[in-house]
């Protein structure tokens, strides 16, 4: 149902990600809103890396809902709120997704609604 798509004519990935997923017709799709660190208990962790291990729980739990799991993603997008923030994140994402990797964007950018979250993932699934 999904192919990972990295052409050699191109530049490898930078990191662990795909530089496309295709994913074949009638494939069901789940569109995930970005997710932030912060647990049921409205916990927010201070470390990037915790936040980032919240972000891909939840991420989980709503593919679950749809019968899913971490494996089906095909794109993911993160943001995170400081370049000092990428190798913390880029580990914890790597350890929470062990399948091939989905497609992947990583942005860093000036802030959230509040100040305390340092990233938030948004995802995209297909099985």
């Amino acid at each position: 149902m999904l192919t990972r798509l990295s052409p050699t004519s191109i530049h490898p990935p930078f990191a662990r990600y795909a530089h496309g997923t295709e994913v074949a017709a009638g494939a069901r799709l789940v569109f995930c809103s970005g997710q932030l660190g912060i647990d049921a208990a409205a916990e927010i962790p201070p470390g990037a890396a915790e936040q980032t291990v919240l972000c891909f729980q939840a991420i989980a739990a709503i593919l679950k809902e749809a019968g899913m799991d971490l494996g089906d993603l095909v794109r993911i997008n993160a943001y995170v709120t400081g370049r000092e923030h990428l190798p913390a994140y880029m580990a914890a994402r790597d350890g929470m997704l062990s399948g091939p990797p989905p497609a992947s964007t990583l942005m860093i950018v000036s802030g959230f609604a509040r100040p305390e979250f340092l990233v938030e993932v948004e995802a995209v699934a297909a099985r």
